[in-house]
């Protein structure tokens, strides 16, 4: 009998079962051609067996009658012929009849006797009975030989009681050989019976079996996405049309319908995503096209607007009270604009990644006094309980990210707090199992977000609450710098929000141990003032040079202004005069450009402070920047930064 179907096919064999699909489901055990198997054996050797325990049976009784016929019949026969010589009591004639019967071989011993004392026996006397079986036949006088005369005193009439008996030992030896011999008879047909049968069944179960293994093949095949298989069940008779054949065809159809049906999805499929990847290169090319159109605008407006606070910071102390509210609205307008600017570069930077964490054990008790000193008059002004709860942890990250994270979000919570509210600044111990981590969350108990926004508040320009576009609650981009921020540092910002039920913003950060961390001692900066602070100004834009002529000059500054990089560079070199700080612009008249003049003062005055001032934001600029070491300030650089830098720069020159 052939194996099981292989592996191939989708039904299950051996222990396997079918899953069942409902609580009444059966379970199929064995395989297919088993089962034919013992459907055709089984009958058939249950048939084989009846007829042949039957046949064998009426076999065995009919040699048993016949044997016990014929040894009846010996006894009757010599009971017949020795009546009269018993009667009379004639012992030779008896001794005649008993040898006679033992003559015709089909009897071992003859025994005559009656209840007078007559006794005559013929044949070997045997000690064992096992191998001999005993035949009695009663001697009664016959019809004719009735003589009452000659009868003995208290004889009955003839025929009426028996006058002795008969005795005859038949040899079961050839009975039993022959019986033998029909039983082996019966059980060999029985064998060859069910050889045949099982032969037949086994011819037809590899009929049946081959053609249904092929098409499970098949199936499999399929099943694994090989729609150019197929069953190639060939049908050999002419009558009629077998059923698995109509199977093996079915399942070949379906076949080609896949394969065609594969076809058609892969060429689909191809056309889909040629029209995806044109559709991507568009979509790329129109990012280059935007970044670049934002790199420019950025740089055209920054030129203007830099002029602008330069002026505008200029004007403010010489304004009259009338004046002054004028001035003041400009510069916050300016303000705002620079804001918006600042924005714009930092998501620049953060998708031109140039920017790089630079790790370090973190306390978040400084972090947090430093956050409270800048925030603790907002939250006075706008009437919010503002509370910080470091737990003595610490972190191990980039400090400026961190704090830019932790100050966007609580600038946020502040602004949507309600009056009387609090916000709550706290870290903690990773709840997550991981104990080498530390969650910091920003909670208030505002109005809180729903659940349709919270997807997307960490895009660009996109606002809650803020349909109007007021510039004084923002622009919407404090939230998406830093969701960018946070992936530089191999975190994420989630939130979990209610309406009415106020926000939860948090992250989480790799813990370090507080001991290790050496706070160091503020150093005191004694105000100096900028009189007599050498400045070189390098910048093709008159209105610049003049706004920067007059803003330094009004802070006691010496100024040189020149507007082309060669000039810049020449002034260096001179010797005659050296300079404390050297402004240029990244983009000068002609081909210049602002990075020689930088490095030409870092060779010609290395005591000089070099600050590029530049409007392009554009990242190939940036990475440029950062790979040469320059300081940048972006324009429009407000007067405060401007002032605090030269003044740092006064302080470490009289350290």
């Amino acid at each position: 009998m052939n194996a099981a179907p292989p592996s191939q096919s989708p039904a299950p064999t051996g222990d396997d079962a079918v899953q069942p699909r409902s609580a009444s489901a059966l379970v199929v055990r064995g395989n297919l051609q088993g089962d034919l198997f013992r459907l055709g054996v089984v009958p058939c050797a249950a048939v084989a067996l009846a007829l042949t325990g039957w046949f064998t049976h009426n076999r065995l009784q009919t040699l048993e009658v016949q044997f016990d016929a014929e040894g009846q019949a010996v006894a009757r026969q010599v009971a017949a012929m020795s009546d009269l010589s018993l009667y009379a009591g004639d012992v030779p004639a008896l001794q005649n009849v008993a040898n006679a019967a033992l003559r015709g071989g089909q009897v071992m011993r003859v025994e005559i006797s009656n209840s007078a004392g007559v006794y005559v026996t013929a044949g070997p006397k045997t000690e064992s009975l096992a191998q001999l079986r005993m035949f009695t036949s009663p001697v009664t006088l016959r019809e004719a030989s009735r003589a009452s005369a000659f009868a003995p005193a208290g004889s009955t009439a003839a025929g009426e009681t028996p006058i002795g008996l008969v005795q005859t030992f038949r040899d079961t030896t050839a009975y039993a050989r022959e019986r033998s011999r029909s039983l082996m008879a019966g059980i060999g047909i029985a064998l060859v019976a069910l050889l045949a049968a099982w032969a037949s069944v086994r011819h037809m179960a590899r009929t049946v079996a081959r053609p249904l293994r092929r098409v499970s093949r098949t199936v499999a095949a399929l099943e694994a996405g090989h729609f150019d298989m197929r069953c190639e069940v060939v049908e050999g008779g002419t009558r009629g049309t077998h059923e698995l054949a109509v199977l093996a065809h079915d399942i070949d159809r379906l076949a080609e319908r896949l394969q065609h049906n594969r076809q058609v999805s892969e060429e689909r499929v191809r056309e889909a995503t040629a029209v995806a990847l044109q559709r991507m290169a568009e979509a790329e090319q129109a990012a280059l096209s935007r970044a670049r159109f934002l790199a420019a605008a950025s740089h055209d407006l920054r030129q203007p607007l830099h002029a602008m606070g330069l002026f505008i910071d200029g004007l403010l102390p010489s304004a009259t009270p009338a004046q002054r509210p004028a001035v003041l609205r400009l510069q916050e307008s300016t303000e705002f604009m620079g804001v918006l600017l600042d924005d714009l570069l930092e998501i620049s930077r953060l998708d031109a990644q140039v920017l790089t964490p630079s790790i370090t054990r973190i306390s978040l008790t400084a972090l947090f006094d430093q956050l409270d000193a800048q925030h603790a008059a907002a939250a006075i002004e706008a009437r919010v309980r503002l509370r910080w709860s470091d737990r003595g942890l610490a972190v191990r990250t980039d400090a400026a990210m961190l704090q830019r994270i932790v100050n966007n979000l609580v600038a946020n919570a502040l602004r949507h707090a309600p009056e009387g509210g609090t916000v709550l600044v706290a870290a903690r111990r990773s709840l997550a199992g991981h104990s080498d981590q530390v969650r910091i969350e920003v909670r208030d108990n505002g109005v809180g977000i729903a659940p349709i926004h919270q997807g997307r508040i960490f895009e660009e320009f996109y606002q809650v609450a803020n349909t109007e576009r007021d510039r004084r609650r923002g622009f919407g981009l404090g939230l998406a710098i830093c969701a960018r921020i946070a992936t530089l540092l191999g975190t994420r910002i989630t939130v979990r929000s209610a309406l009415q039920a106020g926000s939860t913003f948090a992250f989480t950060l790799p813990a370090a141990r507080a001991a290790d961390i050496v706070l160091p001692e503020p150093t005191p900066v004694v105000p100096a003032p900028l009189a007599g602070l050498r400045c070189l100004v390098v910048d093709d834009d008159p209105a610049i040079l003049d706004g920067s002529r007059a803003l330094l000059e009004q802070w006691g500054c010496e100024v040189e202004c020149v507007t082309t990089g060669a000039e810049a560079i020449a002034r260096l070199g001179t010797g005659d005069i050296h300079f404390d700080a050297v402004l240029c612009d990244l983009q000068l008249a002609g081909d210049g450009d602002g990075v020689d003049v930088i490095d030409a003062a870092k060779r010609l005055q290395p005591d000089a402070l070099a600050v590029l001032v530049s409007g392009a934001t554009g990242p190939e600029v940036l990475q440029r920047l950062r790979h040469g070491g320059v300081m940048l300030l972006t324009k429009p650089v407000p007067p405060a930064k401007l002032r605090a830098l030269l003044t740092t720069r006064r302080h470490a020159h009289a350290v």
